[in-house]
C-alpha cells in the first residue's frame, strides 16, 4: 500500500507518518522502481501503536522504548509498566498544574470587574511576573515612568 493508504489505515497523517521515519521511529519503507514508498500491514500495525502511545501522550523517546519492547516477545512486563507508571506521574503533575491555572484564573476574573474602567487584575497579573496563584493582586501603574499600554478602538470611540 502506498503512504495515502497507510494514513487511512493506521490513523496517523502522510506527514507524521515521513516523520517517525525521518527520526527513525518506524523504518525506512521498501520503495518501489519508481521511488515510491510501499508498506505492509505490520507498518499499520506498528503505526497504530504509535498512535495510541501518543493518544496517552508518551513522549517520542518513550515512544521509541515501547515500540523496542513490543517488538521483544523475551521482554519483562516490568519494563513496561515502569515506562507507564512514570508517564502516569508526569500526567498527574501536569493535571494538577492545569488545575492551579484553571483556578488562578477564574479567581483573577473574579475580580475583574469586567466593564469601561481600564483597570484590570487579570492584565496586573499577566504583568507581574514574580505573580503566583497566593500572591496578593496589586495594581500596576502605566504612564509616567511605566508602559503606555496599547488602546483598542472599538466603533465609534474617538481618537481624543
Amino acid at each position: 500500500m502506498n503512504i495515502g493508504d497507510l494514513a487511512h489505515a493506521s490513523g496517523v497523517s502522510a506527514k507524521m507518518i515521513r516523520y517517525y521515519e525521518k527520526i527513525g521511529l518506524i523504518p525506512p519503507a521498501d520503495r518501489t522502481q519508481s521511488g515510491y514508498r510501499n508498506y505492509g500491514d505490520n507498518d499499520v500495525h506498528t503505526l497504530r501503536f504509535i498512535r495510541r502511545a501518543r493518544d496517552l501522550s508518551f513522549t517520542v523517546e518513550q515512544m521509541a522504548d515501547l515500540l523496542a519492547l513490543w517488538r521483544d516477545r523475551s521482554r519483562a512486563s516490568s519494563e513496561v509498566k515502569k515506562i507507564a507508571l512514570d508517564q502516569v506521574a508526569i500526567l498527574e503533575r501536569k493535571a494538577e498544574e492545569l488545575k492551579a491555572m484553571s483556578l488562578t484564573l477564574k479567581h483573577l476574573a473574579a475580580h475583574c470587574h469586567g466593564d469601561a474602567r481600564p483597570d484590570c487584575p487579570i492584565i496586573d497579573d499577566l504583568a507581574d511576573a514574580d505573580s503566583g496563584p497566593g500572591k496578593p493582586l496589586e495594581p500596576t501603574r502605566f504612564g509616567r515612568g511605566g508602559v503606555e499600554p496599547v488602546r483598542v478602538r472599538r466603533s465609534g470611540e474617538s481618537t481624543r
